[in-house]
């Protein structure tokens, strides 16, 4: 694990009321930029889980990069923002 701390980073990301075969999901990350300036491309959201923190619900999307990096992203919904939770190593999920 490279990140242990919440970062803020900009997200594209599709909002949906309801879902459909080519949107499967409500909310859907696409692309992300963070404060070092690094874009990465979503190629493929691996989960996707929520939890409750206080009066807030954090959406977190494990997703891989089109350059193969693994990142837990989530979206808050009390704040409307997005933060990266961490990197995770490729051998972490195959194993």
């Amino acid at each position: 694990m490279q990140k242990s701390e919440p970062d803020k980073i900009n997200v594209i990301a599709s909002f949906a009321s309801f879902t459909t075969t080519r949107q499967k999901r409500r909310i859907t990350p696409h692309r992300f930029l963070t404060r070092q300036g690094h874009t990465h491309v979503v190629a493929q959201i691996r989960r996707t889980y929520t939890e409750r923190v206080g009066d807030t619900r954090h959406v977190h999307f494990v997703v891989q990069t089109r350059e193969g990096r693994f990142f837990d992203i989530v979206y808050d919904s009390k704040e409307m923002a997005w933060y990266m939770v961490l990197e995770i190593e490729d051998d972490l999920l195959s194993g």
